[in-house]
């Protein structure tokens, strides 16, 4: 994995799980957990699973896994959650993002932060590392739907999703506006076709 000057990044195994979850718990059982965007809350629900349970069970699976971990010397700082998105209810039901074709690429879905470490290159690092994770696996590319706020600071609230000129800078295409938004900016959906 890419490792942008002291940062490394590394899949999500289940043997990483304490450092997932300091870097997620930040609203403890009723936090996202990295799942309402995939669509199996209903799912899992129905197996009697908290969201937590469902993502930690996710990480005994894979390829890809769930997520991605940044560390900075060796602290966890930031999170990325990924997925297959032919194996992602949500994107693949979606009315508001468009499938532009029906390859499984890999969807980046959000970014976690934490506070103090933001600004730094973790968010990069991160897609820098599901990138070549991704072409490592064979996967045709690499989809996200962020925002472009134009220049402008967003709240962390709507930034989750990730920043347009970011994955510009690291050879996305835009491929369409979509009809789904973040902090009331409409979200892209942009491409990385891995040869």
């Amino acid at each position: 994995m890419p490792e942008r000057g002291s940062l490394q990044v590394v899949p999500a195994t289940a043997g990483r799980w304490s450092d997932v979850r300091e870097v997620l718990d930040g609203a403890g059982e009723q936090g996202c957990w990295c799942q309402a965007w995939r669509g199996k809350d209903a799912t899992a629900r129905e197996r009697g699973e908290s969201r937590i349970q469902t993502l930690r069970r996710q990480m005994k699976g894979g390829p890809p896994p769930p997520g991605y971990i940044a560390y900075l010397d060796g602290l966890a700082v930031g999170w990325v959650g990924v997925a297959i998105r032919t194996d992602t209810p949500r994107l693949v039901n979606s009315r508001t993002i468009p499938a532009i074709d029906d390859l499984p690429v890999w969807s980046i879905g959000c970014f976690r932060i934490r506070p103090g470490h933001r600004r730094r290159g973790v968010a990069r690092a991160l897609l820098d590392g599901v990138v070549a994770a991704a072409r490592e696996a064979g996967a045709p590319g690499v989809e996200a739907y962020p925002i472009d706020p134009g220049g402008r600071r967003v709240d962390v609230g709507a930034g989750f999703v990730g920043i347009a000129s970011m994955f510009d800078a690291a050879g996305f295409r835009r491929v369409v506006v979509t009809d789904a938004v973040s902090g009331h900016l409409p979200r892209l959906l942009v491409r990385l076709d891995l040869p």
